[in-house]
């Protein structure tokens, strides 16, 4: 494949990164509708539950998202070297491992479930409710983690719009689901989580169908290539150190939500609606990473680094733009959101007494995304994973100074100091991608 740096434009730049926004848009907006048509039930342990619950579910099933991004990285830098073969040989690899981590998952759930909830310091209803949610969720384990290597596939090849077809449809018939069984049919937690395990098969079903529609039209697959020791060693290591990796980054969120419940069933529900604004603002700047992991892969399989420099400053500089953007859409909406996500008068109040940290967090955050996006693209996996290392330590030790003195704001802020960790770390690490191209 023939690269050309004045190729990357913000124009080719939004062509990959719109469908992505809108497709992310539609993801916290689920959580969005979870968190609202529970807390309007007038119960703020049922919101605890949808945190805690969904918190667990994202350390076991998004603990394993490094299923999406290595699937991405490597397809994009198969494509750059112009290699359709190795393409198809990289998707297969990737749903054989997902599909085993599923039924892994599956034969233990019931340990899964239980030592997880005994890990969490919540109220005795909160956790009940937690544990319903749960053994319904857990059963879209396959779906979820086929689901991740699916649109890692599209993602590496530059198909964003297949992605938002299939993300707009498992969001949007999830959101559905939840309104008829919690609203309609009362439900409660276990039609959320039934909701969600119901979309996640749809979209899997219609997903393996436009993938193989992809792969039919290409060249056929060696499957000897498929089992090569080496490539597949370099695919267990990389999964294994983003694995390590994301699994850190949820540790800072599940001790976070943690320490909220300690705070009390109020105080997490407030915390609990104000990360809905940070997932919100995150998937729209994710948009501009997951662009920038596709260019730089193609780069990096092309060797051709003008492409690589072209491709960080875009897509870097369109997710800065976009910041600031967020900070004000944040600011004028916050008011009416919250109001419409719980009837809770307290946790409406508490929610507006910490929301100046909801506003600052898209820029604060912006530039760790675009890293992220970059060393994913570059598959550079093993600095990725130090970086987390060391952000947990320091996350760790700004917590235990600041929460003890200024209370749920220190907490806040020691979650905004592992942003700027996350940030300094990879910064520190960035030379190394550079000399892939010497």
């Amino acid at each position: 494949m023939q690269l050309n740096a004045d190729d990357i434009t913000s124009k080719r730049v939004m062509q990959i990164a719109w469908p992505i926004i809108v497709a992310n848009i539609t993801i916290p907006l689920l959580g969005l509708v979870d968190t609202a048509v529970v807390g309007n039930l007038g119960n703020a342990a049922l919101i605890g539950a949808i945190a805690i619950g969904s918190m667990v579910f994202g350390f076991f099933y998004w603990g394993f998202g490094f299923l999406r991004m290595s699937t991405t990285g490597l397809v994009a830098q198969a494509d750059g070297a112009g290699d359709p073969q190795l393409v198809q040989v990289e998707f297969y690899r990737a749903l054989l491992l997902a599909l085993v981590i599923a039924v892994l998952l599956l034969c233990f759930q019931v340990i899964i479930i239980k030592y997880s909830l005994i890990l969490i310091d919540a109220s005795q209803q909160v956790e009940s409710a937690a544990q319903s949610y749960l053994g319904i969720r857990i059963l879209s384990a396959p779906a979820t983690l086929l689901n991740f290597v699916i649109i890692g596939f599209f993602l590496g090849l530059g198909k964003t719009r297949i992605t938002l077809v299939l993300q707009v449809l498992m969001n949007g018939l999830n959101i559905v689901l939840d309104l008829v069984f919690v609203l309609l049919l009362g439900w409660g937690v276990e039609g959320v989580a039934l909701a969600t395990v119901i979309a996640e098969y749809v979209v899997l079903m219609l997903g393996l169908v436009l993938a193989a529609k992809y792969l039919s039209s290409s060249y056929s697959v060696d499957f000897s290539r498929l089992f090569a020791s080496k490539e597949f060693r370099k695919m267990l290591s990389l999964n294994s150190d983003l694995m390590l990796r994301t699994l850190c980054l949820l540790f800072v969120f599940a001790w976070f939500t943690n320490q909220s419940a300690k705070l009390g069933d109020d105080l997490l529900a407030a915390n609990s609606i104000l990360l809905q604004f940070i997932t919100f603002t995150a998937f729209v700047l994710d948009g501009f990473a997951l662009a920038a992991e596709r260019l730089v892969g193609q780069a990096v399989g092309a060797r051709h680094y003008q492409y690589f420099r072209r491709s960080v400053y875009q897509t870097s500089l369109l997710a800065f733009l976009m910041s600031v953007m967020l900070m004000l859409v944040v600011w004028l909406a916050h008011g009416v959101t919250i109001n419409i996500m719980t009837n809770v008068e307290t946790v409406r109040v508490l929610a507006n007494d910490y929301i100046i940290w909801v506003v600052i967090a898209p820029l604060l955050s912006f530039t760790c995304f675009q890293l992220d996006g970059i060393f994913i693209g570059a598959t550079r996996s093993a600095e990725m994973r130090n970086s987390m290392l060391v952000t947990v330590i320091l996350f760790l030790i700004s917590w235990y100074v600041l929460m003890p003195r200024y209370g749920n704001h220190g907490l806040w802020m020691a979650l905004w100091l592992s942003y700027a960790f996350r940030s300094l770390t990879l910064y520190w690490f960035y030379p190394d991608i550079k000399k892939l191209f010497m």
